[in-house]
C-alpha cells in the first residue's frame, strides 16, 4: 500500500513538473511578445502619436488591456486551444503597446536593471511557492485583500497627486505582488498535479491560464519596482 502511494505521488509530481514547464514556457512567450511590441512601438513616432496622441485610441487600448484577461479567464473553458492561445498572444502584444510609454519615460538602463531585479525576485518567490510545504492560501487571501486596497489607494492618488503616497503605494505593491507570485505558483502547481494527461486541450487551457496569472504578477511587480527604482529621462 505504501509503495502504491509513493508511485502515485511520484506520478503526480511528474505531471505537475510537465504542466509547470508549459506554464513557464507560455509566460516567457507572453513576456517576449510584450517586450518586442513595446520596443517596436516606442521606436515608431507615428504609432506613438496614434496611440497616445488620441484620447479615444488610448481609452480603447486601456480598456482592452484591462478587459481581455477577464474575458480569457471567464471564457477559456469554452474556447478552443487555438482561440485561447491567440487571445493570449494578442493580449501580450496589446500590453506591450500600452507599456511602450515606459521606454520613453524611463531610461533604458533603469528599465533593464529593474527588469533584472524583477526577474530575480519573481524567480525566487516562484521557487518558494513550488518547494514550500506550507499552505499559502491564507497569505494569498490576505494579499488579494491588500490588492483591492491598493487599487483604491491608486484611484485616490489620481486626484491627490501625492509623490509620497505614490512611493508608499509602489512599495506596498511590491510586497503584494511578490506574495501573490508565491501563492499563485503553489495554486497552479496544485492544479497541475491533477491535470488530465490524456486531455491535451485541458492541459493547454490550464497552462495558458496559469501563464496569464504569473504573467500579470510579473508585469505588475515590474511596474511597481520601476516606480521606485526607475530613472526618468
Amino acid at each position: 500500500m505504501e509503495s502504491l502511494r509513493d508511485t502515485t505521488r511520484a506520478a503526480s509530481l511528474s505531471v505537475a513538473s510537465v504542466f509547470m514547464r508549459h506554464v513557464y514556457q507560455w509566460m516567457t512567450v507572453g513576456l517576449l511578445v510584450t517586450a518586442a511590441t513595446a520596443f517596436f512601438v516606442a521606436s515608431s513616432p507615428a504609432i506613438l502619436s496614434m496611440l497616445f496622441g488620441n484620447t479615444i485610441s488610448l481609452v480603447i487600448l486601456a480598456i482592452a488591456v484591462f478587459a481581455m484577461p477577464l474575458v480569457l479567464m471567464g471564457a477559456i473553458s469554452r474556447l478552443s486551444s487555438f482561440a485561447a492561445t491567440s487571445i493570449f498572444i494578442v493580449y501580450s502584444a496589446l500590453m506591450g503597446a500600452f507599456l511602450s510609454s515606459v521606454l520613453i519615460v524611463y531610461t533604458g538602463t533603469s528599465v533593464m536593471s529593474t527588469f533584472i531585479t524583477c526577474a530575480a525576485m519573481f524567480g525566487g518567490m516562484s521557487i518558494y511557492g513550488t518547494v514550500t510545504k506550507r499552505d499559502l492560501t491564507g497569505m494569498g487571501t490576505f494579499m488579494m485583500m491588500g490588492l483591492f486596497g491598493l487599487i483604491i489607494a491608486m484611484i485616490v492618488n489620481l486626484f491627490l497627486q501625492s509623490s509620497a503616497m505614490a512611493f508608499v503605494i509602489s512599495a506596498i505593491g511590491v510586497i503584494i505582488f511578490t506574495g501573490l507570485t508565491a501563492y499563485d505558483t503553489q495554486k497552479i502547481r496544485a492544479f497541475g498535479e491533477n491535470a488530465p494527461l490524456d486531455d491535451a486541450t485541458a492541459i493547454r487551457r490550464g497552462a495558458l491560464l496559469g501563464a496569464l496569472t504569473l504573467y500579470l504578477d510579473f508585469i505588475n511587480l515590474f511596474l511597481m519596482l520601476l516606480r521606485i527604482m526607475g530613472d526618468r529621462r
